[in-house]
């Protein structure tokens, strides 16, 4: 919790900062290369370094990463679990419809998660963790309870797809960014935890929603699960807070250009749109591809909650890992691994036994894959108190990624009638490709220094 005098330096110095002439030099503003061709209306808060160092721990820490965890399950985990909806919708409330058509709803979903980072990455940063969280979670249960009562297309696209998904995106975005002013030395682990509630929850809820369809019908299901929701997110919403300031920044559209001038951010960047375009496949499409390989209903509806359990361990040994040899480092073997994987067992798999094997083995290395960019965002990031506006253009550029990635995998099967060899293929390459870019990224911050942390 900030000291009072420190409070009160910080007001001191936005009502001196906000009160000078707009074209006044900066000589007091945050101590930055190219000061002097900086205004003073660009420096409204004081500077973060007088709060001192991340603690690393401590009880408001350990309470944010609590709460992160939940809001993540309750996030991320909803958007991992949507895997069941692409078979559900295909063979009951859609069912006239194509699965490349139904693959806008889960895709948009996930995109609207993604896309909505730059918004709430900077109403964080301006207004802290507290207010986009809890607008999150009215927006996400209330898009659960109009999904209950939906039966046509549009319906469950606008209340799935936009309203649920928006709320979302508010809750993970405003996580992150709040448990990342809280760590250094330990935050890729601490990022591991909060992201293994999102694996949790893609883990519980397809079996959750499976057994509440089967026994009381999909809209009490979804009622349930709403219920559920309320619950987790009291705790997010009563633990989470920052540790710095919310910043009293005017808008700037830099805010969110001005990270792709940096040439690691750039390619990063580029690099997760890449690997966001197909690394959603198999959360996705694994039960509809168990099915058409001949494994049962029964079997093929608990394949999502086994990618998710693999991936709890992913996003958190590999985290400590992060920690310890660099994440940039850690992430390239579990990309490379995630597209191998993919190649090598999936593309091949027949039997249930090697079907299952490769949700075991992806999930494990994507869980990484998908969880550590925003401790690579904060590693490359000079000023973490606009850690939010930073990830969420990088997340911006995923969202493209996330969106098409499905539409484009249905139509690949609906062109090959029925067989999944093209969209194992393209899951695959396009994780080489992405891969490649975070090379190109760590190159750019180190050169060819391959033993290099970074």
């Amino acid at each position: 919790m900030e000291q009072q005098p420190e409070r009160e330096a910080a007001n001191a110095a936005s009502t001196s900062s906000s009160s000078s002439n707009e074209g006044a030099t900066v000589e007091d503003g945050p101590p930055q290369l190219g000061d002097q061709d900086k205004t003073r209306s660009e420096y409204i808060v004081p500077d973060i370094n007088s709060f001192g160092p991340p603690p690393d721990g401590g009880t408001v820490a350990c309470l944010a990463v609590l709460g992160g965890f939940c809001t993540v399950f309750a996030s991320f985990g909803w958007i991992n679990c949507i895997g069941i909806f692409q078979d559900y919708y295909k063979s009951n409330l859609l069912k006239g419809y194509s699965p490349g058509t139904v693959a806008w709803i889960p895709s948009t979903e996930s995109f609207m998660l993604f896309f909505g980072g730059p918004l709430v990455g900077k109403l964080t940063d301006e207004l802290g963790p507290r207010i986009p969280i809890l607008i999150g979670s009215f927006l996400h249960i209330f898009g659960l309870m109009m999904t209950s009562i939906s039966t046509q297309y549009y319906q469950i696209f606008l209340a799935q797809s936009v309203c649920s998904a928006l709320g979302c995106s508010f809750l993970f975005y405003a996580s992150i960014a709040a448990i990342g002013t809280w760590f250094n030395r330990h935050r890729a682990l601490a990022f591991g935890i909060i992201t293994a509630g999102s694996s949790t929850g893609g883990v519980v809820l397809p079996i959750m929603v499976n057994h509440l369809v089967d026994q009381i019908g999909f809209g009490w299901a979804m009622r349930c699960t709403a219920f559920l929701m309320l619950g987790i997110l009291v705790v997010g919403n009563l633990t989470i807070k920052s540790r710095l300031p919310p910043l009293k920044r005017k808008f700037n559209i830099n805010d969110f250009l001005s990270p792709f001038s940096d040439r690691p951010f750039l390619f990063l960047s580029i690099g997760g749109f890449i690997i966001y375009l197909g690394g959603f496949l198999p959360f996705n499409f694994i039960i509809t591809q168990a099915k058409a390989e001949g494994m049962s209903p029964q079997l093929a509806m608990y394949m999502v909650s086994i990618v998710n359990a693999a991936s709890t361990f992913g996003r958190i040994l590999p985290a400590h890992f992060g920690d310890r040899y660099g994440v940039f480092n850690v992430m390239i073997i579990f990309a490379s691994l995630s597209a191998v994987f993919t190649l090598a067992v999936w593309l091949p798999a027949r039997s249930n036994v090697a079907l299952i094997a490769f949700a075991v083995l992806y999930g494990f290395t994507s869980g990484c894959t998908l969880s550590i960019i925003p401790a690579m965002v904060a590693s490359i990031s000079p000023d973490i108190s606009k850690m939010g506006s930073r990830n969420g253009s990088l997340y911006a550029c995923a969202a493209v990624g996330v969106l098409f990635g499905n539409p484009i995998a249905g139509a690949i099967v609906n062109r090959q009638n029925g067989p999944y060899t093209g969209l194992i293929l393209f899951c695959g390459v396009t994780l080489l490709v992405g891969t490649a870019f975070v090379v190109l990224a760590r190159h750019a911050l180190v050169g060819f220094k391959i033993l290099a942390k970074v």
